[in-house]
């Protein structure tokens, strides 16, 4: 039996809340006092040389993830790291208590104890981690159990259509969206994309079926076509903007602009993907020709968090003939691999004049984009990107975009951005023709 779209108390548990907080906190304290209870001299003597390797394992990875992998294009918080080093000092723990000459070794009992206890911990730890970005808002969400309805591509029919200011509401409309899933093919790009959610409104199952908006909304870095599913809350928040208008809502398309959870192929064309072009050609192409929607530029906009933000403000600059609306959440100040000169020698080939034809902030101070519309959205307590989106918004300001600055509770994480998306759509919902003042 499938659990998705029912109620229940214990998988609507919030694992985000101060109270989460301070229960993570109690367990990770119990869990590592059991690891690291035993008193004999060889343990007492081992103890603090589990403890230093513990340190030194988490500071190696720190310095393997920021300076030589550098999988993210911005450092992670320091947040992340403690914690991590607490789950790989109960691992320590943990094997010294299996290695040592105990019962712990002669007993399953035991053993079994040790590792709840390390779970514990490691839960926990994760626990905090995920609090940094709010990406499993509830215990459902952790668990990839669904909250909303889903239905099949190949389920979808054809039904006249009318220009959506002159729709009317049948009497069955159904009371919420749906979510499908289907593949957006590179047939221009070449880019090899993951699989695409696009979310449907209630407007969207009735007959006829009026001409909606399409909204392109992309994830961060590291990152999936479920996260708005998951920690954006979309469909609450679509579903809900829809139940105020009669039905009507965009149509979300979440496409995939890394081709990877950790790929940053900084949305241009380059030999590190054609992510430009299959995002201004490929998915507006794919969705006019398998979806019933507003074909007209004017009702189309892109927006996306962090990665995705920087990603929705290129595609505003470089094609605003494709998408002349944005949303930029918390996106950099310039697209980036970590810092300027290794963005350039990477991926442009050293021609720093190649990178400024691609970076939005370049483009705003040379050109004039008086047809273009955006919102910049960023958390109070975001102090690594707030500046960068505040000059952003200055500068397409000034190049005579029409745009405006959103501030909300929060850090670099979903609860900025979710709220963000639900400040947001009734602008959206103007500037796209849907709704009126």
């Amino acid at each position: 039996m499938s659990l998705s779209g029912i109620t229940d108390p214990v998988l609507d548990l919030p694992l985000t809340t101060s109270a989460a907080a301070i229960v993570f906190t109690a367990a990770a304290v119990v869990g590592l006092g059991v690891l690291a209870a035993r008193r004999t001299r060889q343990w007492l003597v081992l103890l603090p040389v589990l403890g230093s390797c513990a340190l030194v394992v988490t500071v190696a990875a720190a310095v393997v993830v920021e300076k030589l992998w550098r999988p993210f294009p911005d450092p992670l918080p320091t947040t992340v790291y403690v914690w991590s080093g607490i789950a790989i000092l109960a691992l320590t723990l943990l094997v010294g208590r299996l290695l040592a000459r105990d019962r712990a070794r002669r007993h399953l009992p035991v053993a079994c104890g040790l590792i709840a206890a390390w779970l514990v911990v490691t839960l926990a730890a994760a626990g905090h981690i995920n609090a940094v970005y709010d990406a499993y808002p509830t215990v459902r969400a952790a668990l990839g159990v669904n909250s909303f309805r889903t239905v099949s591509f190949d389920s979808l029919e054809p039904a006249r259509t009318v220009p959506s200011d002159t729709w009317t509401p049948p009497p069955r409309l159904p009371t919420s969206g749906a979510v499908i899933t289907a593949p957006i093919p590179g047939a221009t790009s070449g880019f090899e994309a993951r699989a695409a959610h696009l979310y449907l409104p209630p407007a969207y199952f009735s007959d006829p079926r009026p001409e909606l908006p399409v909204l392109v909304l992309l994830a961060g870095l590291p990152g999936s076509t479920e996260d708005w599913l998951i920690g954006g809350r979309l469909t609450q928040t679509m579903d809900a903007f829809a139940s105020e208008h009669s039905g009507l809502a965009p149509i979300v398309v979440l496409a995939d602009g890394t081709g990877s959870q950790f790929a940053n192929p900084l949305c241009v064309d380059s030999h590190l993907g054609n992510v430009a072009t299959y995002l201004s050609v490929d998915v507006p192409a794919w969705v006019r020709n398998n979806l019933q929607v507003d074909t007209d530029p004017r009702a189309w906009a892109i927006g996306g968090l962090s990665y995705g933000g920087t990603c929705a403000l290129q595609m505003a600059t470089l094609r605003p003939d494709a998408y002349p609306t944005f949303l930029d959440m918390s996106g950099q100040g310039e697209p980036t691999l970590g810092d300027r000169t290794r963005t350039v020698d990477e991926v442009f080939g050293g021609d720093e004049a190649a990178f400024e034809r691609m970076n939005p902030a370049d483009l705003l101070a040379h050109e004039r984009f008086p047809e273009s519309a955006g919102a910049f959205v960023v958390g109070s307590d975001d102090s690594e990107f707030r500046s960068g989106i505040e000059q952003l918004k200055a500068a397409a300001q000034a190049a005579g975009m029409d745009v405006h600055l959103t501030e909300l509770p929060g850090g670099h994480s979903f609860e900025a951005w979710s709220a963000g998306l639900e400040k947001e759509l009734p602008w959206l919902g103007q500037r796209l023709g849907l709704t009126h003042p």
